[in-house]
């Protein structure tokens, strides 16, 4: 690569934050979802090490991934079935990829908060305790892969040519950014037909089944009861089990073997509770995630308190 398309790389990415900040940061003042949030909140500079992955690395990377798989779905697919659904008017394609995307992406959304595996990427993305517009990149690659290639997938096999797909990518990436900012606009029952920060916000809460699966639209929560939204934030943000506070660590700690996982989580000491044990590698929510288990024995002096990695 040469140096000038590096630098234009850098130029690109720096006028994109900008926008960003100038779009939402007004925002976020006029409108505040938690008053007197600071801009260099706790973390900021981790999630713009995030910011900068995704526009230097990931997102080339995801839209490589579409572009090969919508070349051997070309092949696979006949080619009267593109035809067929390119002959129908644009508004009607439209509809069509919105509503199979949130179909698609609510199942699996939910899924990965319910299957350890893919929650051990996606609790990347939760991991942040203070919610805004730049909060919305923390983003483990594995997880941004899996999630615009499924949202996406519609797309791919209805025939959309890759500059709509391009296209449809930017606007997610515009909305995902707007749920996630430090924002609650009064629009009242509307919420519920276009979606809203606040939902999203709750979606945030520590329980990590606490709702709110759909990405553009609610009526998917609303239809499978999946849908919250009282009239204030959650007290907090985050995950209950123990994560890295680097951005190198939250790209890696994925990655390592439970047993790995194991000896970072003790090493961490994640807060004291009654439960009686420590859990790791696993997530004892009591009915989708089995957990992984390890008793230990406290000296008195810990007056027979526990360390517990997630609940």
């Amino acid at each position: 690569m040469e140096w000038s398309n590096v630098g234009l790389m850098l130029l690109s990415v720096a006028a994109s934050f900008f926008f960003l900040t100038l779009v939402f940061w007004p925002m976020e003042l006029a409108f505040p979802a938690k008053r007197g949030q600071r801009f260099f909140r706790p973390d900021w500079w981790t999630d713009l090490c995030f910011f900068l992955g995704q526009y230097l690395l990931w997102s080339g990377l995801v839209l490589w991934g579409l572009s090969y798989v919508n070349g051997w779905i070309t092949e696979v697919l006949p080619g009267g079935f593109r035809a067929a659904v390119a002959s129908q008017p644009w508004w009607l394609q439209a509809i069509e990829v919105i509503v199979l995307s949130d179909v698609l992406i609510y199942w699996a959304h939910r899924l990965q908060h319910s299957n350890a595996f893919l929650w051990r990427f996606h609790s990347v993305h939760h991991t942040a305790e203070h919610l805004d517009w730049l909060a919305a990149h923390r983003e483990h690659p594995l997880d941004s892969i899996y999630t615009v290639g499924l949202i996406n997938l519609p797309a791919v096999l209805l025939g959309f040519s890759l500059e709509s797909i391009a296209l449809l990518v930017v606007f997610r990436g515009i909305w995902a950014i707007y749920i996630h900012s430090n924002v609650r606009l009064p629009i009242g029952p509307l919420r519920v037909l276009i979606g809203a920060p606040e939902l999203h916000h709750w979606h945030h809460a520590k329980d990590r089944r606490a709702g709110n699966y759909a990405n553009i639209s609610p009526l998917m929560d609303v239809l499978f009861g999946t849908y919250t939204c009282p009239d204030h934030e959650p007290e907090s943000f985050g995950i209950e089990e123990p994560s890295p506070s680097s951005y190198l660590g939250h790209l890696l700690m994925p990655l390592l073997p439970k047993s790995w996982q194991t000896t970072a989580a003790i090493v961490s000491e994640p807060p004291a509770t009654e439960s009686g044990s420590i859990l790791v590698g696993g997530f004892d929510d009591g009915t989708l995630d089995a957990g992984f288990e390890l008793h230990t024995d406290l000296a008195a002096n810990l007056d027979e308190r526990q360390l517990a990695g997630a609940k």
